[in-house]
């Protein structure tokens, strides 16, 4: 079944009657929850149903990386910041390798479990000690470091049957701006960018599943933000990195997306450079926007194709979690971590 390009947000609890018409929308293929969107799981679990009914295949995100980025907590794992995984590294990386795994897995039978297709994570960026946006949400500063975690953490959501999408295209972590307030600018040059903030996603390339590119313009290599930048999506991720899978645009509500124009502009932009889904977040005008903006829009095959390969075919049940031994163990040591 065809998967159309745009992924959006909900208001609340409960669908709306304006929500169910556009998630009828063919152009919409996703739809990404936040915190507002969770109560407990038991309506969780009602919403995801209702969702369902209307579009049974379509994609369900959230940004459920752990530590300040965690959209469900009560009744949900308390995952710890990936900064904490990478801290125990330097002690013990036998030990570090095996809880960013275990984490991963855990991470993702819990979404699995209520219907999330997937999260945004890991997050591939270094911590340079200058973002406040990224900071503890990176694993290390040394992307080799990043990479072994990142790859464990990527094994264990793919045991359990979730699809992994590296966050932030081509490094988020070197610049001081936030881009949901502003557009950053990273002055280093290719080659620089490529000797560190890439080297994870040359790495891993094989492994993730979705890729999604940072609002930051790298004034060096394309005045653009890579976001928007077909240098950046089709010359060095698909081409030199050889990379399969989608490429999700970030929220073309936030500031760093605003360069590029309307929400229109913006949509036909990000997928004009390569993007296969992108996302509009927290602001229902300019969804509505992009939908009649992309009416026309002759949409990819091949990246209906990717879209489509990222449906999960199954999922563990809730009772089955509660009786493993393995989830209870990893449980208690991410809570301890907390």
């Amino acid at each position: 079944m065809a998967h159309g390009p745009l992924m959006l947000d909900l208001d609340g609890y409960e669908l709306t009657e304006q929500e169910r018409r556009l998630l009828a929308d063919p152009l919409v293929g996703g739809l990404i929850l936040f915190t507002r969107n969770y109560r407990d799981p038991w309506q969780l679990q009602a919403l995801i149903h209702a969702v369902r009914e209307i579009r049974p295949e379509i994609l369900i995100a959230v940004d459920h990386e752990g530590g300040r980025v965690q959209r469900f907590r009560d009744g949900f794992t308390r995952i710890p910041a990936m900064a904490r995984i990478g801290t125990l590294f330097h002690d013990d990386p036998e030990a570090a390798l095996e809880l960013a795994w275990d984490t991963g897995w855990l991470m993702a039978s819990e979404l699995l479990a209520y219907g999330i297709d997937f999260t945004f994570a890991p997050v591939l960026d270094l911590d340079y000690g200058v973002s406040e946006v990224i900071g503890d949400r990176a694993f290390s500063r040394r992307p080799e470091i990043v990479t072994r975690l990142a790859d464990a953490l990527i094994e264990g959501m793919h045991e359990a049957g979730m699809p992994a999408i590296g966050k932030h295209f081509p490094g988020h972590g070197y610049v001081v701006a936030d881009s949901h307030t502003d557009l950053p600018v990273d002055s280093r040059t290719l080659e620089e960018i490529d000797q560190s903030c890439l080297k994870p996603f040359t790495a891993l390339s094989a492994q993730l599943d979705g890729v999604m590119p940072a609002h930051v313009v790298y004034e060096q290599v394309d005045a653009r933000p890579a976001g928007f930048s077909p240098f950046w999506l089709k010359d060095v991720l698909r081409r030199k990195l050889g990379f399969k899978g989608v490429i999700f645009s970030d929220d073309l509500g936030m500031a760093g997306a605003h360069v590029a124009g309307d929400f229109r502009a913006r949509a036909v932009a990000a997928l004009e450079a390569g993007c296969d889904m992108v996302l509009v977040c927290n602001d229902r005008e300019g969804a509505l926007q992009v939908l009649d903006g992309l009416k026309d829009y002759d949409f990819s095959p091949r990246s209906q194709q990717r879209l489509a390969e990222l449906q999960v075919m199954s999922r563990p049940g809730l009772d089955s979690l509660d009786s493993d031994p393995r989830y209870n163990r990893v449980a208690d040591q991410l809570e301890a971590l907390n």
